[in-house]
């Protein structure tokens, strides 16, 4: 497919550079520094594999443009993007009949094919027809004999930023068939698809079908900032996850169906039901934080790219893109990446201050893409997909805040990577939780058009990451395929803290499909099939333990979230010769306080042996085809490993040394924090300290204190940040107040090391005094709004 010419098609009101070629204006306070009428502006060259609609295509020609590319191999190198300028396409005069509509556009969507509009808003391309996904036809003169593959292996496509008013019909081969399976009802469209197949800023003036004609097997799904105005039929779905979307009803679901910020969701059920069955789905009321993704759109002739600010508790669709929605980037700030371009081309351009936009193609990177700049954007067209080519990563995020990386594929190359995606190196530490780093449809595969090998997919460093529909996937089918062949060891390691992940897809790696170490993490839906091909137990044992559970929370995290997990065990037969194989569990957490899961399920689909538990112990064995085992909630109420201390304080005798709280213990509340400019502050005072002295030797003794962090559950900071000023509240055996310890705000470590409260010298008098201290805590203004806790430990030496 390419970029159509004058010649092949009637003018589309555009102008063309040679490849290579660059657009260049110089300005001065908003106008162009020549007096000469303004010229329109060339179009971008967007390459050969972009197609670009407008209202000189009639319905039939949008039609076969778009059918012919629909045909590409699952496997196949060749890539696809198509765009709609603002407009309406097609009639809507057959809506009510489509068995009989014309002039409608009606396509179906094939592999490594993008479709998307040009408008600002979705309502400004309307479609009258369908752009639709059908299932594998397996069976042609019985396809409800053959339920797989079905659409299970419907991978890879994409439309965005459309409305359609569905008329679908037949179309291709499918169209002779005595039974085809393009046939839909009246108003509704079918998009039968499974991973990396996601719908964003779509609007459906119908109904939306998820499932083959005939009930296929699917495994999808993303739909995200859209709304459909009627039904969304998931039928045979096994796990579906929508986010911040309207829908008018929603109908079925087989394991796990995921809402977050949907507006008309149906209410959780998950698990066995009172009245006997088991649900499947789980609705959270608002997303925690979200970006959209960064798209390219018109503003008049011109092309931008608007990049989506971050919010947080969000729900339902928004589809602004004013300036407080986001940003406007001009296209002439973007590199245009060609299929050809080398690392160093597209590094030069980073390096420069570039963004890069990576047109439909394959790239061979001998050297990752390093990107040291904060708030670069990377978006590709069409399932633009880079292969490492030299062991090396894809991509390479400096310690920087808010990059945004979204629509990419990456391949891993023959020749073995440690990390194809990095997200920050080790340690980093640079974040804005207003502003975060953002992955976006990324798609990673080890294995599939080669033999692919890569120890970690992808792996986050940085605080305060966003993952927003990620698809990592050791192939269980294609070339290259086995045991020691395409070898990955896991999908996703997360070890920056505050990370979220919104539709997480992890399969078929050899050891843990997801490690999360870093602290107060949250996750909501997880998908993962676990590897079909270990050839033996002994093979795929995580020390003692049988197999490996598909999502491991780190043992050392205190705080973490999950909602949504489904964890699928097909232990082939084919490669292990009917030897039963098992994992012990498909989540494996800590079990402590602040570590909780909710809506988890396993499932045996096939195979040999299965999942013992869902989560840790607990959770009955998935050892049945196609029974789902749940368990709606994990969180223990203690720490098994912690141990309790206790140490009671006798009443202190004659010529003994003895201290306690005076008074009450009660909670020091230093009340809502007040801005200062470049911080928050907020006062008090502790507890006052009684220490009592009658040692007839009267040696020397001493009071000191130190403060933990401050935590709220959702975020923490650096106990440095408090000081305080000793003093002696009442007088006696010689106590003398401590030093002052300033706000390690203002430098130094402040509380978080032991610090003296007060203290008597060698041979006081002996008697009683009272310590106390006023307290000033000084907080960085990027700390998140919450309530903070810490604990402050008192010691006494003599």
């Amino acid at each position: 497919m390419t970029q159509r010419s004058r010649a092949q098609h009637p003018p589309a009101r555009r102008r063309r550079l040679a490849a290579g070629g660059a657009i260049a204006a110089l300005a001065l306070g908003g106008g162009l520094l020549s007096s000469a009428p303004a010229a329109a502006a060339e179009e971008p060259d967007f390459g050969p594999n972009v197609t670009i609609f407008d209202d000189t295509w009639t319905a039939d020609q949008i039609s076969a443009a778009l059918m012919a590319a629909s045909t590409e191999a699952e496997f196949s190198l060749n890539r696809h993007q198509f765009f709609f300028k603002p407009g309406t396409y097609g009639s809507a005069a057959g809506q009510d009949n489509p068995a009989t509509a014309t002039g409608i556009v009606n396509s179906e969507l094939g592999y490594y094919q993008a479709v998307a509009g040009l408008g600002a808003s979705p309502e400004d391309v309307r479609i009258n027809g369908s752009i639709h996904v059908e299932p594998v036809r397996a069976c042609e003169a019985n396809p409800w004999d053959c339920q797989q593959p079905g659409s299970l292996t419907r991978f890879w496509r994409s439309m965005s930023n459309l409305t359609f008013n569905p008329i679908q019909r037949p179309v291709g081969a499918d169209a002779s068939r005595p039974f085809p399976s393009g046939i839909t009802n009246a108003h509704q469209m079918r998009f039968a698809v499974s991973q990396a197949a996601p719908l964003r800023r779509i609007n459906i003036e119908g109904d939306l079908t998820l499932m083959g004609r005939v009930g296929e097997y699917a495994s999808g799904g993303y739909l995200a900032n859209s709304n459909v105005d009627g039904e969304i039929l998931s039928g045979s779905q096994q796990q579906w996850f929508t986010r911040d979307s309207s829908v008018g009803t929603w109908n079925g679901g087989v394991w796990n169906m995921v809402f977050s910020g949907v507006d008309g969701a149906p209410a959780t059920d998950f698990g066995p039901q009172p009245g006997g069955g088991v649900g499947n789905k789980t609705s959270i009321a608002t997303t925690p934080i979200v970006r959209e993704s960064p798209f390219l759109y018109l503003d008049g002739e011109d092309y931008e790219v608007f990049v989506p600010k971050a919010k947080t508790e969000t729900s339902g669709y928004d589809w602004s893109t004013d300036a407080s929605a986001g940003e406007s980037i001009p296209i002439g700030d973007f590199y245009i990446a060609h299929e050809g371009a080398t690392a160093a081309q597209l590094n030069a351009a980073l390096a420069a201050g570039k963004h890069l936009l990576v047109t439909p193609g394959v790239y061979y990177l001998d050297a990752p893409l390093q990107i040291d700049r904060a708030d670069t954007v990377v978006l590709g067209l069409g399932y633009a997909s880079l292969v490492p080519t030299a062991g090396n990563a894809a991509i390479e995020v400096g310690d920087v805040a808010g990059v945004k990386i979204a629509g990419l594929t990456v391949d891993a190359g023959e020749t073995k990577s440690d990390v194809l995606v990095q997200v920050g190196p080790a340690g980093a530490s640079v974040a804005d939780a207003s502003d975060p780093t953002t992955l976006t449809d990324v798609f990673i595969r080890i294995g599939g058009p080669w033999a692919g090998k890569a120890t970690t997919s992808i792996e986050v460093n940085s605080p305060h990451a966003l993952l927003d529909h990620i698809w990592a996937w050791r192939a269980d089918h294609g070339q290259g395929v086995g045991w020691t062949s395409n070898v990955g060891d896991h999908g996703v390691i997360v070890n920056g803290s505050d990370v979220t992940a919104l539709g997480l897809f992890v399969e078929h790696y050899q050891k843990n499909q997801v490690i999360w170490n870093g602290e107060r993490g949250r996750t909501i839906f997880f998908q993962s099939e676990i590897p079909y091909d270990p050839p033996t137990q002994g093979a795929y044992m995580d020390g003692t333990r049988l197999g490996y559970a598909a999502y491991r929370v780190g043992d050392n995290v205190r705080h973490h979230l999950a909602q949504g997990l489904g964890v699928y065990s097909f232990f082939d037969s084919q490669y292990n010769a009917g030897q039963h194989l098992y994992v012990e569990s498909g989540v494996q957490v800590p079990q402590r306080p602040g570590v909780r899961i909710e809506s988890a399920a396993s499932v045996m689909l096939n195979g040999t042996g299965g999942i013992n538990h869902v989560v840790n112990d607990q959770g009955d064995a998935a050892l049945v085809s196609g029974a789902a085992k749940t368990l709606a909630v994990y969180e223990t109420e203690t720490d098994p490993n912690a141990q309790t201390l206790q140490v009671t304080v006798p009443e202190g005798a004659p010529g003994e040394f003895v201290w306690s709280i005076d008074g009450t213990n009660d909670l020091v509340d230093l009340g809502t924090a007040v801005e200062q400019g470049d911080h928050f502050a907020a006062s008090g005072s502790i507890n006052p300290v009684r220490v009592t002295d009658t040692r007839r030797n009267a040696p020397a003794w001493a009071v000191s204190a130190q403060v933990s962090d401050f935590d709220s559950n959702v975020a923490s900071f650096e106990a440095k940040h408090l000081g305080w000023t000793p003093e002696v509240v009442e007088a006696g055996g010689g106590a003398v107040a401590g030093g002052v310890v300033q706000s390690g705000f203002q430098g130094g470590d402040g509380l978080s090391v032991s610090s003296e409260l007060g203290h008597a010298p060698a041979g006081h008098e002996r008697g009683s005094a009272r310590l106390g201290a006023d307290l000033d805590l000084r907080i960085p203004v990027e700390a998140a709004d919450g309530t903070y806790r810490a604990t402050l430990t008192i010691t006494a030496l003599s």
